[in-house]
C-alpha cells in the first residue's frame, strides 16, 4: 500500500494525502508583497496534502534576504489572501511559515540602518545575507554586527509573531508554522554554545527554550493550537551553530513540551538532505516524547517516504526542491512519471515566470510531445 497517497487527520484538518510541500525561500517578490506570480506558483502545487509557504518575515527587523515576503502590513495581508484563495480553489491547504532571521541580516535591510538582533551580540562566522551590496545592487554579503535583544524587546518580538499569526488567519491561511530551525532567531536562543545570556532567556534548558515556547503559546491563544506548527532542526549546524553539552536533552525537553500543547504538527528538518535518518536512538526518543503529527523532511524520494510512513517514523513527508520543477509532483509520483529537474540559476531572485511558474505538468509535456 502506498501510504504516501492516503489521507491524514492533522489536528482536525483533513489532508487528502501525506505529501507536504516544504518551505523554500525563492526571493521572488520585489517589494515584499506577494503578486500574481506568487498566487500562480502556490496554486499550481495545491495537490500537495499541505503546502507550507516560504519563510514570511514577521517584521522588517526579522528580514535577512532581499525580495522575501512579509506579513506585517495590511497590504501584505490582502495579497496573501489572494494566494490562499487560489490554493483553496483547487482544494489545497496552506500554512504560513513565520520567520525572523535574527543575526543573519545586514544593516541595509534594517530600518534606518539599525544593527540586526540576536540572543547575544556575537556575529556569526562566514555567514552571508542577501542584501544591498551597493545602492540598487543586490548581492551576498557578510552579515552585520548584531546586538542582543533586551528582555522587553524579546516580548515585542513574540508580539510580532502573534500579530503575524492573526494576520495569517485573517488572510485565509489554514495555520502557521513557527520557523525554529536552520540557525535563525529561535535557534540562536536555544543553542547553549551561543546563548550566554544571564536573564530568563539564557542559561538553563528551560530558559533557552522560553522564547520559542512563549511564542507558540501566544500564537495558540490567539489562533488556536490546532492551527500552529513548529519547524526545528535538532543538532543543526547551519549558519555557525555549534555543539553544546546538553544538546540532546534540550531537544528532547522541547519535544515533550511541544507534545503537551496539542499542536497541528512538529516539522523536523534534516539539514543533511540524505533522507532523514529515522533509525537513530535520538529520533526514536523524539518520536516517543512528541506523540502528535510529525512531518519529516530531507532528501526523501517516493520509496523512502513510503518506508518511513509504513514504519510509523513519520505521519507526513516534506518534499522541497522536487516541487520547484514539478508543480504536479503528487501526480507524477502516484503515476510513476519521471521528475523534471530544476534550473539552478533561477532558484532565487527576480526572474519573472522563468524557473518559477513556467514548469509544465507532465500531462502537458506528454500532449505536446505527441502532437
Amino acid at each position: 500500500m502506498r501510504i504516501l497517497f492516503t489521507p491524514h487527520d492533522m489536528a482536525g484538518q483533513h489532508l487528502r494525502n501525506r505529501v507536504v510541500m516544504a518551505p523554500m525561500t525563492r526571493s521572488r517578490v520585489a517589494d515584499g508583497v506577494p503578486d500574481v506570480l506568487t498566487e500562480r506558483y502556490y496554486r499550481q502545487r495545491a495537490s500537495a496534502g499541505l503546502i507550507i509557504t516560504e519563510g514570511i518575515n514577521v517584521s522588517q527587523q526579522g528580514t535577512g534576504y532581499l525580495f522575501t515576503p512579509g506579513l506585517y502590513t495590511d497590504e501584505h495581508s490582502a495579497a496573501w489572501g489572494r494566494v490562499t484563495d487560489a490554493v483553496h480553489a483547487d482544494g489545497g491547504r496552506i500554512f504560513a511559515q513565520l520567520w525572523h532571521v535574527g543575526h543573519n541580516s545586514h544593516v541595509s535591510l534594517q530600518k534606518d540602518g539599525a544593527a540586526p538582533v540576536s540572543s547575544v551580540a556575537r556575529r556569526p562566522h562566514n555567514v552571508n545575507a542577501y542584501a544591498w551590496a551597493a545602492p540598487g545592487v543586490p548581492g551576498n554579503i557578510a552579515t552585520s554586527e548584531p546586538r542582543a535583544l533586551s528582555a522587553d524587546e524579546v516580548q515585542a518580538t513574540i508580539g510580532d509573531f502573534v500579530a503575524a499569526g492573526r494576520r495569517a488567519i485573517q488572510a485565509g491561511f489554514d495555520g502557521v508554522e513557527v520557523h525554529g530551525a536552520n540557525g535563525y532567531l529561535f535557534e540562536q536562543f536555544i543553542n547553549g554554545e551561543l546563548n550566554t545570556r544571564q536573564d530568563r532567556y539564557g542559561g538553563s534548558i528551560d530558559n533557552r527554550l522560553r522564547l520559542l515556547l512563549e511564542t507558540v503559546d501566544g500564537l495558540s491563544t490567539a489562533i488556536g493550537s490546532q492551527h500552529v506548527g513548529v519547524r526545528i532542526s535538532p543538532f543543526g549546524r547551519l549558519y555557525d551553530m555549534h555543539p553544546y553539552d546538553d544538546e540532546k536533552q534540550t531537544w528532547l525537553t522541547l519535544a515533550a513540551e511541544l507534545g503537551r500543547r496539542n499542536l497541528a504538527y512538529v516539522h523536523l528538518s534534516d539539514q543533511r538532505t540524505i533522507g532523514a535518518d529515522c533509525e537513530t536512538a535520538f529520533f526514536t526518543d523524539f518520536r516517543k516524547a512528541y506523540p502528535g503529527t510529525l512531518i519529516v523532511a530531507g532528501g526523501f524520494d517516493q520509496d523512502s517516504a513510503n518506508a518511513a510512513l509504513k514504519a510509523g517514523k513519520a505521519d507526513l513527508i516534506g518534499f522541497g526542491q522536487p516541487f520547484i520543477a514539478n508543480p504536479d509532483l503528487v501526480e507524477r509520483m502516484a503515476n510513476g512519471w519521471p521528475l523534471a529537474q530544476a534550473q539552478r540559476d533561477t532558484l532565487y531572485g527576480l526572474h519573472g515566470e522563468r524557473g518559477y511558474t513556467d514548469y509544465p505538468r507532465y500531462a502537458e509535456q506528454a500532449k505536446a510531445a505527441s502532437s
